[in-house]
């Protein structure tokens, strides 16, 4: 024995692994004999299994905590939970319509995929980084790996938008930057991949808000008309210019006026005669509906003034699909900024236009709320509403 290295006792006794992984499996085994005998039920093996953080089960097995709402894999390295408060599923499916939502910290659903959403986000970050370059779905998907139709499916399902919604909306957030930075117009258009300006301005309503000379005056003499309106969450406020919503907040009639003011100090503020414009009807309405959990997606025209950063964010929470949740690090990380968590979190707190620029659907690393301008009660609503209403629209499918 003297004359023999350590790793020679190894080969000896026919195992080449770590200890500690030797004595992991040593009681995996264990626990097989003891199913074996018929003592053992499908639950003590999985919660075994969660128990010994055991990653081979990682994609197969997943662990619900009714205690905080979230599911995780079997090797999440989050403090386990009391069995008492635990749920077994074999599908996030089962988890999401028990109104689980995906751990943060684990990320349950890159295990149950084929490692699809890795290239999907490094797919986000080259179209980014090259957003005034066309891009046809033959060569994303040649860059990810994935057929055509794997890509567009995918793809849709993580980010909310097609490859070619994501690609426009990357051009039009350099726009935004360009137009502060640009002296003229014309050359933020071109720099920004767009082969005309007229097709910025047929976007212009929808996607922009206000026209690239107004947003590049921060909307100077643009006149807002606004009315106050209830809401499942309260009563609410609304402000509209000519070409869409510019302010949507939750609170007192009298106090979201004032705020209207502070918000837009250069602005001419009206309020909205009755009876009000059809347009305006179609927006009050679709907002109930998605506030009463009916429309999930909501699709309204907003007129957004913001600095580039702002923007930046902003843009991007409109593409965290409904009933999911992202934490200000993953926010930050997805817009290529990755230590700008801070930044992310101001971002959300001076948003203007609530739900529809859903900030709401960011929390904190830990799977807690954190703040929310409009309260954390009424976030904590909303996201237990979307969360319901994506779980009862999968069951009926």
């Amino acid at each position: 024995m003297s004359g023999r290295r350590p790793g020679r006792l190894w080969r000896c006794t026919g195992a080449r692994r770590k200890p500690n992984e030797f004595h992991r499996k040593q009681r995996m085994e264990a626990s097989s004999r003891i199913d074996e005998a018929g003592v053992m039920t499908t639950n003590d093996r999985n919660w075994e299994a969660v128990q010994h953080r055991d990653s081979s089960l990682d994609g197969k097995l997943f662990f619900g905590v009714t205690t905080t709402g979230v599911y995780c894999r079997p090797s999440c390295p989050s403090r386990r939970p009391l069995r008492r408060n635990v749920r077994f599923y074999t599908t996030p499916e089962e988890a999401e319509r028990d109104g689980l939502r995906p751990c943060l910290r684990c990320k349950p659903l890159e295990a149950a995929g084929d490692g699809a959403a890795q290239r999907i986000q490094e797919l986000c970050r080259y179209i980014e980084q090259h957003a005034e370059e066309r891009h046809d779905l033959a060569e994303l998907a040649a860059r990810a790996g994935l057929s055509r139709f794997h890509l567009q499916r995918s793809f849709k399902a993580a980010v909310g938008l097609t490859p070619k919604e994501y690609a426009e909306a990357c051009r039009m957030r350099k726009l935004k930057e360009a137009l502060r930075e640009s002296r003229d117009v014309a050359g933020a258009v071109y720099d920004a991949g767009f082969g005309s300006s007229s097709r910025v301005y047929e976007r212009a309503d929808t996607r922009l808000g206000m026209t690239p000379n107004q947003y590049r005056h921060g909307g100077r003499g643009v006149a807002i008309t606004y009315v106050a309106a209830q809401s499942p969450l309260g009563p609410m406020l609304i402000g509209a210019t000519d070409r869409g919503i510019c302010f949507l907040q939750f609170g007192k009639e009298s106090e979201l006026r004032a705020e209207l003011r502070r918000e837009y100090p250069n602005a001419e503020l009206t309020a909205m005669n009755t009876p009000h414009a059809p347009e305006f009807e179609k927006w009050i309405e679709a907002l109930r509906q998605h506030l009463e959990g009916t429309r999930p997606r909501l699709e309204l025209p907003l007129d957004i003034r913001g600095t580039a950063f702002q923007m930046r964010v902003w843009n991007y929470l409109q593409g965290i699909p409904y009933g999911e949740a992202q934490s200000y690090a993953e926010v930050a990380a997805g817009i290529g900024q990755p230590t700008a968590t801070r930044a992310v979190a101001r971002a959300c707190a001076t948003n203007r236009i609530a739900v529809a620029i859903p900030c709401h659907r960011v929390i904190r690393g830990t799977g807690e709320m954190g703040g929310y301008r409009w309260g954390t009660s009424r976030k904590r609503s909303l996201l237990d509403l979307e969360r319901s209403s994506r779980a009862a629209s999968r069951a009926q499918q």
